[in-house]
């Protein structure tokens, strides 16, 4: 049997991963796991981090890469600086927003939007809850 993927919305997905189990051989592997991020998550991220960059906030300037960085290190993800081969100096890595659940990343993009709020960040994007009437 290939590998196969449900995405689990209603009953009938629930239902075939049932069956998929029921007919898995002996030491077949089932991962049952939250969503990753998805790409208008990823895409709205990166618009903010450009935004905060060229907002340079507080006289930082920063990369967007190294803003990712310290936007995650402030939310708890863990986050590594390495030294670098000629100059010494550190720069990010190690992280990944990809392995982050819709959930995380939906945290992570709203400590983003409240951190450049705070320090009046001009958004190219709306905040798109303000057209839901929650903002």
């Amino acid at each position: 049997m290939a590998g196969q993927t449900v995405i689990i919305r209603d009953i009938r997905q629930r239902t075939l991963a049932k069956q998929l189990v029921d007919a898995a051989p002996p030491g077949a592997v089932v991962n049952v796991r939250e969503a990753t991020r998805n790409n208008d998550q990823n895409a709205r991220m990166w618009a903010m981090l450009s935004d905060v960059s060229r907002s340079k906030p507080d006289g930082l300037t920063y990369t967007t890469d190294v803003w990712k960085t310290l936007f995650m290190h402030a939310c708890g993800y863990e986050v590594q600086f390495m030294n670098g081969l000629v100059d010494g100096m550190p720069f990010p890595a190690g992280f990944k927003t990809s392995r982050l659940t819709v959930r995380q990343m939906a945290d992570l993009i709203t400590f983003i939007q409240a951190w450049g709020d705070e320090r009046g960040v001009n958004w190219s994007e709306p905040n798109p809850y303000e057209f839901e009437g929650k903002a």
